[in-house]
């Protein structure tokens, strides 16, 4: 309880704060600011990743079942302890999504689609900026500018993997596991929810021809009862008549 009146409190305000964090990193990493601003930068970035730290500690020393919160929540304490990751920290933003749902009666398809395009959307431009920043000043790279990190981080996310442009750095490489066992996930979602879509389509029609189908069995029926009902009139006018004479 305690720990949901937290996140309650907070969730707009990290949401916020992780919007601010991904423009500043964005800032920082293609304008290449010099000197105080670069100075500014760096700091503001340390007391965003201060801020994201001490509410992962808050959350966790709030949870009632500190074990299963810590299993939950594995992604929100590798951003806060591995630097290289600490870009995918913007990714908080989906959080929004959750808020507008609630009060939207989305439903659950439309959740899904909109939460994969957005995090396929944040996995792109983040990852994007990590690679770059990661590669360009590296002896004997091929991602040494932005417009070639987007390429190689849609066809590295999608799985395609044509293989002209590859990173060379440790960094670069890691980040590459990242999104690739993303992509994979995102292109999970996007098949399941296709897959259940078709189904529903073709569960409806069925629907609709079983029932169309029902409806002519019934007026089937009725015809054949009206013409029994008549026959039978007929054999009683017909037995009338033969005892009348």
């Amino acid at each position: 309880m305690r720990l949901k009146k937290w996140e309650s409190v907070t969730e707009w305000p990290l949401t916020i704060l992780s919007v601010v964090f991904l423009v500043i990193y964005a800032w920082q990493i293609l304008a290449e600011p010099r000197g105080i601003w670069n100075t500014v930068s760096e700091w503001s970035m340390d007391v965003l990743w201060l801020l994201f730290a001490i509410d992962y500690v808050v959350s966790l020393i709030l949870a009632d079942g500190k074990w299963n919160f810590f299993k939950s929540h594995l992604f929100d304490l590798a951003v806060v302890i591995l630097p290289i990751i600490r870009p995918l920290r913007a990714l908080r933003v989906l959080s929004a999504l959750n808020a507008l749902h609630k009060t939207s009666g989305m439903a659950l398809r439309g959740k899904i689609i909109m939460y994969v395009v957005a995090c396929a959307f944040l996995l792109i431009v983040v990852g994007s900026l990590a690679v770059f920043d990661a590669e360009r000043h590296a002896p004997g790279a091929t991602i040494t500018t932005w417009p070639d990190a987007l390429w190689w981080t849609f066809v590295t996310i999608t799985t395609v993997g044509y293989g002209d442009y590859a990173p060379v750095t440790g960094t670069g490489r890691l980040i590459a596991f990242f999104l690739m066992v993303a992509g994979i996930g995102i292109i999970g979602v996007v098949t399941g929810t296709f897959g259940s879509w078709i189904v529903d389509e073709v569960s409806v029609d069925e629907e609709k021809n079983t029932e169309i189908t029902r409806q002519q069995i019934d007026e089937l029926s009725r015809r054949l009862e009206h013409i029994e009902q008549m026959l039978e009139k007929d054999t009683e006018i017909s037995s009338a008549k033969g005892t009348l004479q």
